[in-house]
Parts: structure tokens; C-alpha cells; sequence
């Protein structure tokens, strides 16, 4: 048992007393976080607030979390960023001066602000705290909780010396009821709160605000300082039926389906479906009043908002109105993300028993018999589709076709005009003619980088009309079924061009363009396929040609015995000789002066007066093969080709030669039309740099000139030497092509065929996005908003970073695509405004440029000054604009008043018909708010004359005192 003197014993029983509280822990916190942001001891003079700086200045927040026991708070500091610069401060602190928040509110520079926090609204500061509950904490709602957090702050601010007030948010968070505090040097102020649901009758008008306001400062000084009132009137026009927003009609002459918007083929619908100026706000303000001034009671008020000196203008837009553009962008991104394939869609073809169903499913087997029973000119592949297309429309009801045959029709001549007339040479040559240098150097202009940029495809490219059309069609006719018909049909449009030697509409010639997208590409190298089988064609009848006048008989029986042959597409002009016949006819083991003596074949023209180094006969450039072009798809498989065979001798040589089959048809080209040449030669006009020529001195003194191949051309057995003794004679037209355009065509068509909607949606996305940011710079351009126009600008440059990438991020391209609607949506907005504010044709005294601006403004700030108040131009339409609101809501008394001219409506003051009711100008105004100020001594009337404040809003379910009432505490 332990004895008394047990020093253990008696640390046991020892109580500490000095243990911190949860409430004194908190504010401790609440002074700590004071002194971290500096905001103790006196600070620095208060710079003078410039008009209008709490709109548009800078402001500033710092958050921080701080606990009272279990329960999270935020603290947070608002200030306004000033520069103190151009401020010297010469106003030195002084004892008695008061804190920069007392100051602030007689401050009348800043009266009711429209974009600030609402205690910047109710108590002018440009600097304080809040304190509020936790995202998922419950409101403070009871008053003994209320006055603890109250008695917390007033306790930190007067141990920490800090001068700014502080506030705590106090019940539901949706009442917005703040409390709070400032102290100064012997001086505090209270912040107080009401608020109801209800006006009570007798606060319901200035003189009812003033007895509350004097019997809260409780000032017997007689006569009472003067009282500073402030009062602003908000009226909401929403009946704009007399001023509806200007959207285009439908152009009923080329619509089917006369949408609103004028949707037609070719062009994107712009506009807005429904009002998106959904009420304009007036504001009418009286600054600077005294009590003495102006009377406002329950029966008589001088407050006339079309006498009030200040008009200021704001608009509320509608949430996300419907708008065409937008729409058509959101059902083309919604059907890039479907999966079905068209034989999904569209259903199996039933199967039926019958030659042509057979036709079709053996049309390639046929094409390649040697003895066909059909005749020829039916076994196109064209011919057998058209065919089953016939067959499949008479046993399909007409209401089960997803795409109605007019509208297909008109598609089809919208994307292929060439249609409607004969398909002749000369037509589709004229077809495919660049466009006029006038027009090329506006396009230029305009968006000639643009497609580039977003690897899209040039405007006037049938691929671009193609998007155009999917984009209308999906929208306008029936959807993902309507797609899936639409592109069958245009693949088997293509077919038949291919087929039949028709060069595609609205591409330009040459290799595929890798800067545009996949899709055209394809189509680029089908036409590409169709130039080259044309090509052949006319060269094969030249050829005849110049046989016929040799021999005129043997020619006939050549055209006779190629006359079945002619649509073998495979081996028409280029073919490939058999090793029999290449090694009897071009022996290589022929000499010199054998070889010297050939016929020369395929010659273009001498080459730059050069002669053969082992004869004099001139050197002549041949006719050789174009290189076969290429898309991206097939240039990135012939990478991965040549990258697989490794870096083994054996996969490098076999790399050699698959590169070489161009340079291989080169020299048997060269061969052919200059007999006798040497691989000199060949090195001379192919790649001149690796023949090195240099002054030679001979034995007689003479200087002649020496050539030899370069050193990388001695190395033995390199792969030029080995193509060269490979090479035999043999013209461009007897090679074997090394495009061979029926393949590539058949691949090309097969690639269309096999495309999903979805896939083909994917391809189009970037015309769609490409035209849709035409369409924007156009409208944009009519309407001439500076903030669009930088939209533009920044999601151009994000959608072509996103679209030059292989794998498309489509939730990055939906948020461009978003952007895209937003700026519809502005641009309707503005149209909407000026539609309203229009100026009159007749009346030349208004200034169309400041009303432009004046509009313009509405959409980039939040509130405008109406100069001139009622009386300006400005001020005169939104007059008329409330004028004819109030006109058809008192439709039901006085059916009349709707045909009433609104210029005639200005003078009804004047003259009111007899025994009419007068019908007001205005409507009751929506919301009331009423600043009132005086600086009394409180709360003796021996105190310190301090600054007090009353901030009131009446509105029809809402009535709030906002109040900060000074005290001199130095003896109380």
C-alpha cells in the first residue's frame, strides 16, 4: 500500500485545469489563421474607391478549413485587388481614425454593383471574412449556437487587433442571413440581418424604411443629421411577342420538308428555335436623394422610373434554348458513337430462288470466265447490282424505304450535278478543271488553311457535300436508317462511275492530298484508278490508230481480236511478257552493235542535247509509269511491311528490291527507247549527281572530259548494277504496271462498302467540324461579336490538335463540338438584341453605330448604362418595348390596344380616351432596393458620430433588412 509521501500517488491525483476548450481551441484557430494572412494591427490608408471598381476590378479569395470540435467550417477572405502605386497615402493613421470597413460604408461610389458578392451589395466593403459551415454539415440554426460562433469572432477579432469585419453565415444556406463584426480603435460595428417571406404593409415603401432606420440608430439629436437615400427600381419585361427573334423562313421552294431555318442541301441551319433572350431587366435609380426630396408612402410616390436619372439595362438568356445548328452537330456526334452495320440496318436481302439473285452472288466469277455465255456488257459488277437493286425495289413496299426516292434523287444531284446532263469526255473534263485564280486566292483567303489545320477536306469537294448531306439526312429524314440507304446508294454510284469510265464529281485530280481525311483520300484514289483506266483507253486507240495506217487490214483483225479482250482491265496496255519471250526477244547476251540496232520505243525527247557514251545517237527521256499513289492507310501498312523484314542482310536486300520496282521500270523504259545505252547512260539522266565528270589532259596535250560513276555506284553487286543486268527492253505500255488501278479500285470500293454509319460518321467528323466553323466565321461576320470571334480562333485550334492525332479523343471532340453550340447560341443572342433594338429607317437622329454598341455590350457585361436614361435612344425603345408588354397584357380589357401603334402609345399620358382606364407605362416593379446612410452618435448622443447603414430589398416573396449600425464602445 502506497504511503502518503508516494510521489506517484500524488501525480495521480493532480487535476489540470489549463486544458484548452474545443471552443477556446477554435478561436485560436480563427486568430491563427488571421495572423497567417496578415490581417492584424493596423493596416495600411485606405485607398479612395474609383466609380464602378467593385464591377470591374479584380477580386481576390483565400480559403481556409478550420474545426469547432467535429463540426467544419470555412473561413474564407474576399478583397478587392488595388494597386496603392499611384496612392501616397498622405493621410497618416491617426488615433481616432476608423477602420477602412466604417469608411466604406458612406462610400456612394459602388451603390448596388451588379456582379458582386451580395454582402459587397448590402454593405459596401471591399475587404472581409466569412466564416461558413461545411459542404456536408447542417446549417447553424439555433440562436445559442448563433450567439456562441458570434461571441467566438468578436473574442478573435479583439485578441488579434484585426480591423477587417468578419462575418458567420447563419441558417439555411439558401436564406443567405450573415451576422457579424468589425472593431476599431474604441469603435465596433454590428452587422445585422432580417428576412421574411413577406413585405409587411406599413415597411412597404420609403417612409415605412425610414422610421425603422431612425428608431434603430435611436439618435434624440434634434434636428437629426440628414439621411442619404439611395433607391433603385428593377423592372422585368418577358412578352416579347411583339418582338420575336429574327430566324430566317424555310425556302419552300427547295424543302421537302420546310423546316424552320431554311435547311436545304449544302448549308447548315443557323438559329434559334425559340426566343434566347428569355427578360430584360431596367434598373432606374435615384443617387444622392435626402429625406426632404422625394415622397414615397402608401398613398402617393414621386418615384416615376421615366423620370429617373440613371437607366441601366441588363437581359437574362435563356437556358440552353433549342437551337438548329446545335442540334444537327449533336445527332451527327450521337451517330458516330452507334455500332450497327448496314446490313444490320437495313436487314438481309431475302433469299430467293431465281438467275438474278445467282447473277449477283457469282457476278466476279462470271467477270473471270474465259468462255462466258452471258454476253459482255452484262456482267459488269455495276450491271449485276443495279440489276438486284430493281429486283429488291419491286418486292419492297414503298413506306419501308428509309430514304423517300425524291429526297434521294435530289441528294444524289446535289452530290453528283454531273448526273443530270450527258457524261461526256469533254463534260467531265470541264468538271474537274480547277477552279478560277480569282477564286482560288479567295478561298485562300478565307479557309484555305483550314482544312488543313483540321484534316478535314476542301469546301468544295464532294466529300465536304457528302458530310453535308449525312448531316441534313440524319437529322431531317429518318436517322441511322436513312444513312445506311444513303451511302449504299453512293457507294454503288461510285461503282458505276468506276465501271463506266466516269471520272467522280467534285475531286480534284492527282495523287491523294495526305493533309485531308482517310475518306478523301479513298475517293481521291479511285478517281486516280479511273484517270489511269481512261488513260489506257485513249493510248490503246492512238495505238490502233497508228497501226490502221500502217495496215489497214492486219488492223482490223487486231480490233477484232481485241474487241472481246477490252474489258480485261488487267492486261488491256500494260502486261508483262513471258520469260520465254523476254529471253528470245531481249537476250541480254545480244553485243553492242546488235543491241544499237533495235527499234527505239516510248521515246518523250532528247535530253538536253546529251549523247549515248558508246554511240552518237542523242540521249532520249522515256516514257515511263507515274508512280502509284497512295493514301495514308496503305503508306503506314507498307511501313509496317518493310519494318518486319528486320535488319538481317537478307530482309535488307529484300527491302532493296521491293523499293526498287519503280527504278527497275525506269531502266527498262530507258532501255527500250535508247538502244545501246549503258548503265552510264541511265545514271546520267536519273540521278546525275552520281556521275562525276572531270578534265582529263591526254598524251597530246589536249583537255578532254572523263566520267565515271560515282563511288557508291562501284560498290559491287549494289542494288543499281543488279536492277540493270534484271532490266530488259521494254516500253512503259508492255510493263507490267506498277498501279495496277482495277485492284486498287476493287479495294477501294470494297473499303466504302464495308464502312458501318458509324465509321463513315467518324470519317465526316471532321468536314462536319470544318464546316461548322464556317458557318460560324459567316454569321459571326454579319453579326460582329468580338467574343465569338476569339471562340473561334481557340476551338479551332484545339479541334485541329485533336483531329491530327491517328486515335480521335471523342470526349475532347464533343467538348469542342459544345463550344461550337455555345457560340450559336451568342450569335442568336445578338441577333435577338438587334432585332429589338433596331433602329428605325426614318429616324435619322439615332446613332446606329452606339446603338450597335450599345447592344454588343449587353452580351459581354452585366449590366449597361442606358445614356440618357428615358430620354435617350436607347431609353425610347425599351419604353416602347414596355409599352406594348403592358399593351397585351390588358389584351382582355381593351382588344384594341394590340393594334395600337406604339408611337401613338407614347401620348396616351397626355390624352387618355374617355373613360378608359389608363393602362401604365410600366409594370409593378419586381424587385425594390433602398440604401439609406447618415452618420449620428451612438449610442449617446455625446458619442462619437459614426457611420450607419440600411440596406433594403422588397420583392414580391422576399423582404430583407441588411443593417451595420456603429458604436462608440470607449465608456460603454
Amino acid at each position: 500500500m502506497a504511503t502518503d509521501n508516494d510521489p506517484e500517488t500524488e501525480v495521480f491525483e493532480i487535476t489540470d485545469f489549463t486544458t484548452a476548450s474545443e471552443w477556446e481551441r477554435f478561436m485560436a484557430k480563427v486568430e491563427e489563421v488571421i495572423s497567417d494572412w496578415k490581417l492584424t494591427g493596423d493596416s495600411v490608408p485606405a485607398k479612395p474607391l474609383e466609380k464602378g471598381e467593385y464591377t470591374n476590378g479584380s477580386w481576390g479569395e483565400k480559403s481556409q478549413d478550420i474545426n469547432f470540435a467535429d463540426f467544419k467550417f470555412h473561413i474564407t477572405h474576399y478583397f478587392l485587388k488595388q494597386t496603392c502605386e499611384d496612392y501616397d497615402g498622405k493621410d497618416k493613421l491617426e488615433e481616432d481614425t476608423l477602420p477602412v470597413a466604417m469608411q466604406d460604408l458612406l462610400c456612394m461610389n459602388n451603390d448596388f454593383p451588379p456582379r458582386a458578392h451580395c454582402l459587397v451589395r448590402w454593405y459596401g466593403l471591399r475587404e472581409f471574412l466569412v466564416i461558413t459551415p461545411g459542404t456536408n454539415c447542417e446549417a447553424i440554426i439555433s440562436e445559442s449556437k448563433c450567439n456562441l460562433l458570434l461571441s467566438s469572432i468578436s473574442i478573435s477579432l479583439g485578441n488579434s487587433g484585426c480591423k477587417v469585419p468578419m462575418f458567420v453565415q447563419i441558417q439555411q444556406k439558401w436564406r443567405r442571413m450573415y451576422v457579424g463584426e468589425c472593431q476599431g480603435l474604441g469603435v465596433r460595428t454590428d452587422f445585422e440581418i432580417v428576412q421574411v417571406r413577406k413585405v409587411p404593409s406599413q415597411y412597404n415603401h420609403l417612409s415605412g424604411l425610414l422610421d425603422i432606420f431612425k428608431s434603430k440608430i435611436g439618435c434624440t439629436l434634434f434636428p437629426l443629421p440628414p439621411i442619404t437615400i439611395a433607391i433603385r427600381f428593377t423592372y422585368i419585361l418577358q412578352d416579347w411577342q411583339q418582338y420575336s427573334w429574327p430566324q430566317q423562313p424555310p425556302d419552300f421552294d427547295t424543302l421537302f420538308g420546310g423546316e424552320v431555318g431554311g435547311v436545304e442541301f449544302g448549308k447548315l441551319p443557323f438559329g434559334a428555335c425559340e426566343e434566347p433572350i428569355s427578360e430584360l431587366h431596367l434598373a432606374t435609380t435615384w443617387h444622392h436623394l435626402t429625406e426632404g426630396i422625394v415622397v414615397d408612402n402608401d398613398v402617393y410616390s414621386d418615384l416615376d422610373p421615366l423620370q429617373a436619372p440613371h437607366w441601366s439595362v441588363r437581359v437574362r438568356t435563356a437556358d440552353n434554348p433549342q437551337c438548329l445548328f446545335g442540334d444537327f452537330l449533336t445527332e451527327f456526334f450521337k451517330l458516330c458513337c452507334r455500332k450497327e452495320s448496314s446490313e444490320e440496318i437495313l436487314g438481309r436481302l431475302a433469299e430467293e430462288d431465281g438467275k438474278e439473285n445467282s447473277d449477283i452472288s457469282s457476278a466476279l466469277s462470271k467477270l473471270t470466265e474465259p468462255a462466258a455465255t452471258v454476253p459482255m456488257t452484262k456482267l459488269s459488277v455495276s450491271n449485276m447490282m443495279h440489276t438486284a437493286r430493281k429486283h429488291i425495289r419491286r418486292h419492297r413496299r414503298t413506306d419501308e424505304s428509309p430514304l423517300n426516292t425524291d429526297v434521294l434523287n435530289s441528294v444524289l444531284l446535289y452530290l453528283f450535278p454531273d448526273a443530270a446532263v450527258e457524261k461526256s469526255s469533254d463534260h467531265i473534263k470541264n468538271d474537274t478543271t480547277p477552279p478560277s485564280p480569282q477564286q482560288e486566292k479567295q478561298e485562300k483567303q478565307a479557309e484555305s488553311n483550314l482544312f488543313i489545320q483540321l484534316k478535314s477536306a476542301p469546301s468544295d469537294s464532294l466529300t465536304y457535300r457528302l458530310a453535308l448531306c449525312v448531316c441534313l439526312v440524319n437529322y431531317n429524314y429518318g436517322g441511322l436508317r436513312a444513312v445506311a440507304h444513303l451511302w449504299q446508294e453512293f457507294v454503288l454510284e461510285l461503282r458505276y462511275r468506276w465501271e463506266n469510265n466516269y471520272l467522280i464529281y467534285g475531286l480534284a485530280g492527282g495523287a491523294p492530298d495526305l493533309h485531308s481525311c482517310l475518306l478523301h483520300q479513298k475517293l481521291q484514289m479511285l478517281n486516280c484508278c479511273v484517270e489511269r483506266k481512261r488513260a489506257r483507253d485513249e493510248g490503246r486507240k492512238v495505238l490502233d490508230g497508228s497501226k490502221d495506217k500502217e495496215n489497214k487490214s492486219s488492223a482490223r483483225d487486231v480490233s477484232q481480236g481485241k474487241s472481246s479482250d477490252s474489258w480485261s482491265d488487267s492486261e488491256e496496255e500494260f502486261f508483262e511478257c513471258l520469260s520465254e519471250q523476254g529471253e528470245s526477244d531481249f537476250s541480254h547476251t545480244d553485243g553492242e552493235k546488235d543491241s544499237s540496232k533495235r527499234k527505239a520505243e516510248g521515246r518523250l525527247h532528247a535530253f538536253n542535247n546529251m549523247t549515248l557514251l558508246n554511240s552518237s545517237e542523242a540521249l532520249y527521256v522515256p516514257v515511263t509509269q507515274e508512280p502509284a499513289p497512295m493514301t495514308e492507310d496503305l503508306l503506314e501498312e507498307q511501313s509496317e511491311v518493310l519494318a518486319k523484314l528486320g535488319t538481317s542482310a537478307e530482309g535488307t536486300h529484300l527491302r532493296a528490291r521491293m523499293q526498287s520496282a519503280c527504278l527497275l521500270s525506269d531502266m527498262e523504259s530507258f532501255k527500250a527507247a535508247n538502244p545501246g545505252c549503258v548503265l552510264e547512260d541511265f545514271v546520267r539522266w536519273y540521278s546525275p549527281r552520281d556521275y562525276v565528270e572531270e578534265e582529263v589532259i591526254d598524251e597530246k596535250g589536249n583537255s578532254t572530259v572523263r566520267g565515271e560513276l560515282s563511288p557508291r555506284m562501284r560498290i559491287p553487286g549494289n542494288m543499281w548494277e543488279e536492277a540493270w543486268q534484271t532490266a530488259r527492253v521494254a516500253p512503259a505500255r508492255r510493263q507490267r504496271r506498277l498501279f495496277d488501278d482495277t485492284t486498287e479500285a476493287e479495294k477501294v470500293l470494297h473499303y466504302l462498302a464495308m464502312l458501318k454509319p458509324a465509321d463513315l460518321a467518324r470519317h465526316l467528323l471532321p468536314c462536319m467540324l470544318h464546316a461548322a466553323i464556317l458557318k460560324l466565321k459567316e454569321e459571326e461576320s454579319a453579326e460582329d461579336v468580338p467574343s465569338v470571334r476569339k471562340m473561334i480562333q481557340q476551338t479551332t485550334l484545339q479541334a485541329s490538335k485533336l483531329l491530327q492525332s491517328p486515335c480521335h479523343d471523342y470526349s475532347k471532340l464533343e467538348d469542342s463540338i459544345n463550344q461550337l453550340m455555345t457560340m450559336e447560341t451568342i450569335i442568336t443572342r445578338a441577333r435577338s438584341l438587334k432585332a429589338k433594338f433596331a433602329v428605325a429607317e426614318e429616324d435619322k437622329a439615332v446613332d446606329t453605330e452606339e446603338m450597335e454598341k450599345f447592344v454588343r455590350s449587353l452580351l459581354e457585361e452585366p449590366e449597361v448604362v442606358v445614356n440618357g436614361a428615358g430620354k435617350g435612344a436607347a431609353g425610347s425603345i425599351i419604353h416602347r418595348l414596355f409599352i406594348n408588354a403592358q399593351r397585351l397584357a390588358d389584351s382582355s380589357r381593351d382588344e384594341a390596344a394590340l393594334l395600337a401603334p406604339a408611337e401613338e402609345d407614347l401620348d396616351l399620358e397626355k390624352k387618355p380616351a374617355g373613360g378608359r382606364v389608363k393602362v401604365p407605362d410600366f409594370p409593378p416593379p419586381a424587385g425594390r432596393e433602398v440604401l439609406l446612410r447618415c452618420v449620428v452618435p451612438r449610442p449617446a448622443p455625446y458619442s462619437k458620430a459614426l457611420p450607419q447603414r440600411l440596406f433594403c430589398v422588397l420583392m414580391k416573396d422576399e423582404f430583407r433588412l441588411a443593417g451595420a449600425f456603429s458604436s462608440d464602445i470607449s465608456f460603454f
